[in-house]
């Protein structure tokens, strides 16, 4: 008895492109802003980040300079969460980084045998009699 090349194989979800990272990256930042075990000071920087961002106070304004202008906003909320993230005990980091990326294992069987099909009849439900 041959076994199937593909029955051992376990189901992976893609590993996605930048959006994808980028919606991974925002989750993590959530999971430890809601995490009780972060120092609450630490908290203060991604949200001093996003405040600078929504302030209209800028350091180079566009008009000036009209692409450092954009850039330097995007600058400070990747510095302020990416320091966020590295000042966060790294044990917390992982955990929360295992739970985003976790992979449900399975096992891929083609439904190439007999013994598994079901012989039934397709029966629309407004054809059933209906009691009066």
């Amino acid at each position: 008895m041959e076994k199937n090349p593909q029955e051992n194989k376990l189901i992976r979800t893609p590993n996605g492109g930048l959006i994808q990272d980028v919606v991974r990256y925002i989750k993590l930042i959530w999971l430890l802003m809601t995490d009780r075990r972060i120092n609450i000071f630490l908290k203060i920087l991604p949200v001093a980040s996003l405040a600078y961002l929504l302030s209209p106070i800028d350091l180079a304004p566009g008009l000036a300079l009209p692409v450092i202008g954009a850039l330097d906003d995007a600058a400070i909320v990747w510095i302020g969460t990416s320091l966020f993230i590295s000042l966060c005990p790294e044990t917390i980091v992982a955990e929360h980084t295992r739970t985003l990326e976790k992979v449900i294992p399975g096992i891929w069987r083609e439904p190439n045998e007999i013994d598994e099909m079901v012989d039934a009849e397709a029966r629309d439900i407004t054809d059933a009699p209906t009691k009066e």
